[in-house]
C-alpha cells in the first residue's frame, strides 16, 4: 500500500488528506518526506502541529490559510490522540471535533494535510474516526513481520547495487531489531564499508552499533551456555562503556523473565507469532529463543534469577568493588 501511494505522490497524484496509523516511524517519515519533495522540497510551505499540545483548530486554521509562495502547502498534525479511545476528562487538550468533522467533508484543496496517529488501534466507534477513514488516504504504519522485514532489507540493499547474505540479514535484525529507521542507517553504513563486496554476518557483527539490550541478551545467552570467557568479555566491554552493574543486573533479570514467559507459552501450544504478540516482543527475538537447541530449563532460569536477586541486594547494601559482584555471578557455575 505504501509503495503505491508513494508512486502516486511522485507522479503528482496527491490527495488532500492522509491518515497515518501505527507505531513504525519509518513509514511516517518517508511519506512526509516524499510529500514535501513533491510540493516544493525545502522551499515549499510546511507547518507542523502536535495535537497532544495544541488543539486541532490550529491545524484547520493553517490548512484553510491560502499559501503565499506555492500552489499547495503541507500541514502535518502529529499525535492525533482524538482518534483513539480515551477516558472522558482525561484529554489534556480540548479539541473541536465537530469542526474537524465538518472540515473533513470538504477539505481544503490548496493544502495537503497529514494526520499522524502513532497508535496500535483507533476508536472505530467515534464519528471523527469514521469520517477520517472515509475522506483520507489511510496508511497503516505497522511493524513488518520477520520475513517481510528480511525482504525489505534485501530490497533496500539491492536498490543500491549491494548484496547481503541471509545470515547477515538475520544478524542485522537481531542486533538492531524492527526499527526500520535505524536499520536504514545501518544499511547505508554497511554499504559504504564493503564498497561493492558482499555484506556477510561478520561485517554486520563488526560494524553495526550494538545496543545495550542486545549486549545484555548476548551476555545472558553466553552465561546460560556456560561460556564464561565470552560472558566475562562482554561484561568488561560494557563496563568500559560506563554501564552500571546494577542496571545490567536489572536487564539480565528482565531477559530471564522474558525467556521464562516465552517457554511457558510455547508449552501451552502458542505459535511464536502469537507469543511475540502476547509479550510485545519482536518475532525474530522469540524465534531465537524457541529455536535455541541449548535452551536452559525452567529450574536453571529460576536459579539464575534467584542468584541475580542476591547480586542486586549486595550492590545496594555493600561497598567495595561493585563491578566484582556481577563478575563473580558470571564465573560461578549454574
Amino acid at each position: 500500500m505504501f509503495s503505491k501511494v508513494w508512486r502516486d505522490i511522485q507522479k503528482g497524484n496527491i490527495a488532500p488528506v492522509y491518515l497515518l496509523v501505527g507505531e513504525e516511524a519509518y513509514y511516517v517519515d518517508e511519506t512526509i518526506s516524499k510529500l514535501r519533495a513533491a510540493l516544493g522540497g525545502e522551499d515549499g510551505e510546511y507547518a507542523q502541529f502536535d495535537c497532544a499540545e495544541q488543539p486541532v483548530d490550529f491545524v484547520i486554521d493553517e490548512a484553510d490559510t491560502i499559501p503565499f509562495f506555492s500552489d499547495r502547502k503541507l500541514v502535518v498534525a502529529r499525535n492525533a490522540s482524538f482518534l483513539r479511545a480515551t477516558e472522558k476528562g482525561k484529554e489534556k487538550i480540548e479539541h473541536d471535533l465537530s469542526r474537524l468533522e465538518a472540515w473533513l467533508e470538504h477539505p481544503t484543496e490548496q493544502c495537503v494535510t497529514v494526520f499522524v496517529a502513532p497508535y496500535e488501534k483507533l476508536d472505530e466507534r467515534k464519528k471523527v474516526t469514521k469520517l477520517m477513514k472515509k475522506h483520507a488516504i489511510l496508511l497503516e504504519a505497522t511493524q513488518l513481520k520477520e520475513n517481510d522485514l528480511a525482504v525489505w532489507i534485501q530490497q533496500e540493499i539491492a536498490a543500491q547495487q549491494g548484496r547481503i547474505t541471509d545470515d547477515a540479514v538475520g544478524k542485522l535484525i537481531d542486533m538492531v531489531g524492527a526499527n526500520m529507521l535505524q536499520l536504514r542507517l545501518e544499511i547505508e553504513k554497511l554499504l559504504l564499508f564493503v564498497e561493492g563486496d558482499v555484506i556477510d554476518a561478520q561485517v554486520v557483527e563488526n560494524l553495526v552499533a550494538k545496543t545495550l539490550e542486545h549486549d545484555a541478551f548476548k551476555l545472558l545467552n553466553a552465561y546460560l551456555a556456560r561460556d564464561i570467557i565470552t560472558a566475562v568479555t562482554i561484561y568488561h566491554d560494557l563496563l568500559r562503556q560506563k554501564e552500571e552493574p546494577i542496571m545490567l543486573v536489572g536487564l539480565l533479570a528482565s531477559n530471564i523473565r522474558t525467556m521464562n514467559h516465552v517457554y511457558y507459552l510455547e508449552q501451552k501450544g502458542y505459535h511464536p507469532q502469537q507469543i511475540a504478540k502476547q509479550l510485545k516482543l519482536h518475532p525474530y527475538r522469540v524465534k531465537l529463543m524457541v529455536e535455541n537447541r541449548k535452551r536452559p530449563t525452567e529450574e536453571r532460569l529460576l536459579k539464575a534469577l534467584h542468584r541475580l536477586a542476591e547480586v542486586d541486594l549486595k550492590l545496594k547494601t555493600t561497598g567495595g568493588n561493585r563491578e566484582r559482584h556481577l563478575e563473580l555471578f558470571l564465573i560461578q557455575p549454574l
